[in-house]
């Protein structure tokens, strides 16, 4: 590898991998930002509007690139393929996605590159699972952004509300990014206090079960909501991948709930699903053996099963 030690190349300049590419830029995380994209003159104005923006940033390389960038990039961030459309489905997405996927993963490893995959195509959980066995790597090299995003939003909807600061909510959607995704009840705390605890003291609950049933829902259709309204999610998504950037490139060795290759974890194995996991430069460090509520491991289970189906379905379509 080249002395450039931060350099991340951006495949899919849309609009998930533009928001994150201008979230990255703002950081100081990285010393060289990379898009890459089949539409040359989007990329090219992506770049040229990034660029414009440099006075008030730090200092970064931004520029467009080929697959010779992957040679030497720390991280390749694939956000390339068709959008979620309204009332579309993640798992919907799968057969037109896994294409695209396949052939970026064959490009990377004819390009000997040493870096990490993180994976955000949707259906995520699935893409990350494509990308592995193309590319035959370690699964600590290959991660999806799995629920880091669903957990801020489920971390958001307690604080308001709990009426406490959102960074002092700790929360966790584990499972599949998609609908059969849940909330881990046992793992939420405020301030180490678990829910039932906390629950008595602050006075804003007058149903508990009723109120824990509408936040994991709310979770579980945002972007929906915000799909019907706009057409796509990118704002909060690209902040979520600068975090398990910052992760990586920094050696934080931060606790996310990212996509991961289960191998015997929790009973499962050759499924890429969300648990909370170690993340630093190395990639995936350790997966936390958490435990787990017997209602959560069978929940866990369960988007195990409707992820390994939809795996299924694909390799025999093919």
């Amino acid at each position: 590898m080249n002395n450039i030690q931060r350099k991340v190349v951006i495949v899919g300049a849309g609009a998930v991998g533009a928001t994150y590419a201008y979230a990255l830029s703002q950081s100081g995380l990285a010393e060289e930002i990379v898009l890459i994209d089949k539409n040359e003159d989007l990329v090219k104005g992506q770049v040229l509007d990034l660029l414009h923006g440099q006075p008030f940033i730090p200092t970064v390389k931004i520029r467009a690139g080929s697959s010779e960038d992957y040679t030497d990039a720390r991280m390749i961030v694939i956000t390339a393929g068709a959008a979620q459309k309204p009332g579309e489905t993640r798992l919907q997405l799968l057969q037109k996605n896994a294409g695209i996927v396949k052939s970026i993963s064959r490009e990377i490893v004819e390009k000997k590159s040493e870096g990490l995959i993180l994976v955000v195509t949707n259906p995520v959980d699935i893409m990350t699972y494509v990308a592995i066995k193309e590319t035959g790597w370690d699964r600590h090299r290959i991660l999806g952004s799995g629920t880091v995003l669903d957990s801020a939003r489920f971390r958001h909807l307690l604080s308001q509300h709990c009426g406490v600061d959102v960074h002092n909510v700790h929360a966790y959607i584990l499972g599949e990014h998609g609908d059969s995704e849940f909330a881990a009840w046992s793992l939420t705390n405020i301030a180490g206090m678990q829910m039932d605890q906390y629950c008595p003291l602050c006075n804003n609950c007058i149903d508990w079960k009723s109120v824990r049933k509408n936040i994991e829902q709310n979770v579980r259709k945002s972007a929906y909501h915000i799909i019907d309204a706009k057409g796509s999610t990118h704002f909060a998504v690209g902040l979520a991948l600068v975090r398990i950037t910052a992760s990586i490139l920094r050696t934080q060795n931060s606790v996310l709930t990212v996509s991961v290759l289960l191998d015997g974890e929790f009973g499962l194995s050759d499924v890429y699903l969300s648990v909370p996991s170690i993340i630093s430069d190395k990639g995936v460090v350790k997966i936390m053996s958490t435990s787990l509520l017997p209602v959560e491991l069978r929940l866990l289970e369960k988007s195990a099963t409707i992820l390994k189906e939809a795996i299924n379905s694909l390799t025999s379509e093919q």
